[in-house]
């Protein structure tokens, strides 16, 4: 599974990790193998959903927050990079605020999709349309279908970025 392959491989290459604080999902699996694998992990989690999305109580550090634009800053102001495995309207939510917010030049941080089985193939097309257009830069994100070139990927645009 992509989602326990990311957070392995987060933690073998020396990176820790800053999530959104839940045990369940594709969010749970990530922590659960970023966490075997010998990674710091913070889950960043509002009060409201400390119940709903039964919050992990086996992280490194648990932020619990009063609501979801504090969580967002927090997760934000922690984290060097970011990625959106496959998701619902909360991912787009979040993967599309850090990517205005990089197009607007208020962070140099990376932003990378992990595209599992073409998940992300419709946005993408979007996305191409949106770039041949003129509405967005050639290098707002990282695109890959396999977790070590993503992570090649986003360490090279962080370099540059620098």
């Amino acid at each position: 599974m992509a989602a326990r392959e990311l957070g392995r491989s987060l933690a073998i290459a020396g990176y820790d990790l800053v999530y959104g604080g839940g045990h369940v999902g594709l969010m749970g699996e990530v922590a659960d193998a970023a966490l075997a694998a010998g990674a710091d992990v913070t889950g960043v989690i509002t009060e409201h959903l400390v119940e709903r999305e039964v919050m992990h109580v086996g992280v490194t550090d648990l932020v619990i927050v009063p609501d979801m634009q504090s969580r967002k800053r927090e997760m934000f102001d922690r984290a060097d990079a970011f990625v959106a495995l496959p998701g619902g309207v909360g991912t787009m939510e979040e993967l599309f605020e850090v990517l205005c917010w990089w197009y607007l030049g208020l962070h140099p941080k990376p932003v990378g999709i992990l595209n599992v089985d073409g998940f992300y193939d419709g946005l993408l097309t979007y996305l191409t349309r949106a770039t041949d257009e003129g509405f967005i830069g050639e290098e707002l994100l990282v695109v890959e279908s396999t977790v070590p070139r993503l992570l090649e990927s986003i360490e090279q645009l962080g370099r540059r970025s620098r």
